[in-house]
């Protein structure tokens, strides 16, 4: 019997994981277009990481009371704790929990983070919302920071890589970034259902203070300023996010920039058209993330912040 027959899932656990790919691919393309590039093992993890967080996120975003969602949301902490103890047997019947139990026997997944992401899908049942850029800095940490944790424990790094021991703060600022794009590409969604991310002090800056509840800027508002000082904010975090590209094995180093990359042409065409998010969802035709995939396959954006690195340094 060879190694990997040994270590092939059991088939009530590759039952689960394709569970997961197919809840990963019909809901997160951005984040299917870029796992593809990983090895089967690691495919299958970040597919079970992606489908509990669906889970999550759906309790937050759905129609239920807030006082339901909150007991449902401490019910999948509950769920998560037995996956922690190792209480989820093969053939449970969740196929989530399966799945996530046995990538958590395979690789060295921080689980707290996801403990970390319901309480920020907490903060958005409470309604919070954000005086300043460091507020908001602590929910982004929750819902995207804490993926970037989470997906690092499947990755890992590269035996012998420069500055390995930041890579879970630079994965966490990458979170960061990419969690700052949504909320500018999601702002009039968000403002239909009720919420404001962007930062209390940025919107009274702008002359934005009034919300986007139209497909037109508030009258008197600087909405572009907004858009661009955002946008800048966001690319300082892309760029210390970067750093942990050339930490990371070829597959895994080209998934991450896949996915950050299509986040990163989605800031262009923001800031190109601050106001094209008030009119509809701004998103990438299929050749251009193939493009972005081809790419980080090749290493090119890996290779290109390794020498980054080696300049400042100089």
């Amino acid at each position: 019997m060879t190694v990997e027959e040994l270590t092939r899932p059991s088939a009530p656990v590759q039952a689960a994981y394709s569970y997961c790919e197919a809840v990963t691919g019909q809901q997160a393309r951005n984040f299917a277009y870029g796992i593809r590039l990983l090895p089967a093992d690691k495919r299958q993890a970040m597919s079970a990481l992606y489908a509990f967080s669906r889970r999550v996120d759906d309790i937050g975003d759905g129609t239920l009371a807030p006082e339901e969602k909150h007991e449902r949301l401490e019910s999948t902490r509950a769920l998560l704790d037995r996956v922690r103890k190792g209480d989820v047997a093969e053939d449970d019947t969740d196929p989530v929990a399966v799945a996530l139990a046995d990538s958590a026997r395979r690789f060295p997944i921080p689980l707290e983070g996801l403990d970390e992401l319901i309480d920020g899908v907490l903060m958005d049942v409470r309604g919070a919302t954000y005086r300043t850029w460091d507020d908001l800095k602590v929910y982004c940490r929750c819902v995207a920071g804490a993926i970037g944790r989470l997906s690092l424990g499947v990755f890992g790094t590269q035996p012998g890589a420069a500055d390995a021991e930041r890579a879970a703060e630079c994965a966490d600022t990458l979170g960061l970034a990419l969690q700052l794009t949504n909320i500018l590409r999601d702002v009039r969604e968000d403002a239909g259902n009720g919420r404001t991310y962007l930062p209390a002090e940025d919107l009274a800056r702008f002359g934005c203070q009034d919300g986007f509840g139209s497909a037109t800027p508030p009258p008197g508002a600087d909405f572009a300023g907004l858009v661009h000082f955002e946008v800048r904010r966001a690319r300082a975090l892309f760029a210390e996010g970067y750093r942990l590209l050339p930490m990371l094995d070829r597959r895994s180093g080209a998934c991450v920039a896949a996915m950050a990359g299509i986040y990163r042409r989605l800031l262009d065409r923001i800031e190109r058209d601050p106001g094209a998010v008030l009119r509809g969802r701004v998103s990438l035709p299929g050749p251009e993330k193939a493009y972005v995939a081809v790419r980080g396959l090749s290493g090119l954006d890996a290779r290109h912040i390794a020498r980054s690195t080696v300049r400042r340094r100089a």
